[in-house]
């Protein structure tokens, strides 16, 4: 499967950016976490990106990275991140 990355706010305009993937054209945004079997842990580095080793293994793989600010041409909606 190959889909594609962003990163987007974790709570809507906060500064704090965080991995999310899409699996198929105009499904919505999700954070890294919600897919279990595409998600690896994270590094533990303080103040390290959240994503960043998930982001490393889908890039390998073929995943395409899309801009934050052209999130929204590639989906319909966005779902923001639980907490």
């Amino acid at each position: 499967m190959h889909g594609r990355m962003c990163w987007l706010s974790k709570f809507g305009d906060s500064e704090e950016k965080i991995l999310h993937l899409q699996t198929g054209p105009n499904e919505p945004w999700r954070p890294y976490t919600a897919f279990g079997q595409l998600a690896v842990p994270d590094y533990k580095i303080p103040g390290g990106s959240k994503g960043w080793a998930t982001f490393q293994k889908l890039l390998k793989a073929g995943w395409t990275l899309i801009p934050t600010a052209r999130a929204n041409e590639f989906s319909s909606s966005r779902t923001s991140v639980e907490s």
